[in-house]
């Protein structure tokens, strides 16, 4: 409890849920806009997709140092799971993310004239998808998303030095990938945010409206915690046998020399 007290009189705590309600209106916002429909200029899978990698690695780079750069509440979930921020702070990411997407649906559908704002680039299951099925695709590819969040952010990675500032390239490529394959099955959502938003101003609450929220939740969620247990530098199910190898190699290397003559010998 006193965690909680503590972050929520925190004008730094304010300021990272802030950061995360405005990355989450650039996310919404620049994804659906490019998403509607003008004369003889219909978007492209392809179009699609780079704006989705670039906005979410434009997104990382600017706020990344202020909140974290979650600006999806399929993230903030298993990094809550596996204990990266606290309940309170993952709750407020989460409002604010939704807070931030419907103020950028809300925007686009003011400045695009009525007849080429189509649905506001509200996902929607093509034709032949079953719910399942969409349901199972958009889990996978949020798996993907978060799985290359979690492998960017692991500190204990001695790789990653010579990757230093690549994380939102990486993570904005794997965004990129995911559309690339996903767009023609779901509309590739990642986000219950990214469907919600739409879905709020279309009026359009279908029967597969559901597989935007089970889908990525329980895909980032599986993401995090595999990676988490199994796949992080220091997993547990690895931590017992490094630590054995550890204390084998301490036992295996020759004493050190003492500092004077060590000095000495260079």
């Amino acid at each position: 409890m006193g965690q909680w007290k503590d972050e929520l009189q925190s004008l730094l705590f304010w300021r990272a849920v802030a950061a995360e309600c405005l990355g989450s209106f650039m996310l919404i916002f620049f994804c659906c806009a490019s998403g509607t429909h003008w004369p003889d200029t219909s978007p492209t899978v392809v179009q699609l997709s780079l704006t989705a990698g670039l906005n979410v690695a434009t997104i990382i780079w600017c706020i990344h140092g202020v909140s974290g750069a979650h600006i999806n509440p399929a993230l903030t979930l298993p990094l809550f799971l596996t204990r990266k921020v606290s309940f309170v702070r993952a709750l407020l990411y989460m409002f604010a993310h939704f807070v931030g997407a419907v103020v950028a649906v809300g925007t686009l559908k003011a400045i695009t004239p009525i007849e080429f704002r189509g649905t506001l680039a509200l996902n929607r299951l093509h034709p032949g998808v079953s719910p399942i099925g969409g349901c199972v695709l958009e889990a996978m590819m949020t798996f993907v998303l978060v799985f290359t969040v979690f492998a960017t952010i692991d500190r204990k990675r001695t790789d990653l030095v010579a990757l230093k500032g690549s994380g939102p390239l990486a993570i904005g490529l794997s965004a990129a990938m995911v559309h690339l394959a996903g767009i023609k099955y779901t509309g590739c959502s990642l986000n219950p945010a990214r469907t919600f938003a739409p879905a709020l101003f279309q009026g359009e609450w279908d029967d597969s409206h559901w597989v935007y929220w089970v889908g990525p939740m329980l895909g980032g969620a599986v993401a995090g915690l595999v990676y988490e247990n199994i796949f992080a530098a220091r997993a547990p199910i690895i931590e017992s046998e490094l630590e054995d190898e550890e204390d084998a190699f301490k036992k295996r290397r020759p004493m050190a020399l003492n500092p004077h003559e060590t000095e000495a010998c260079m």
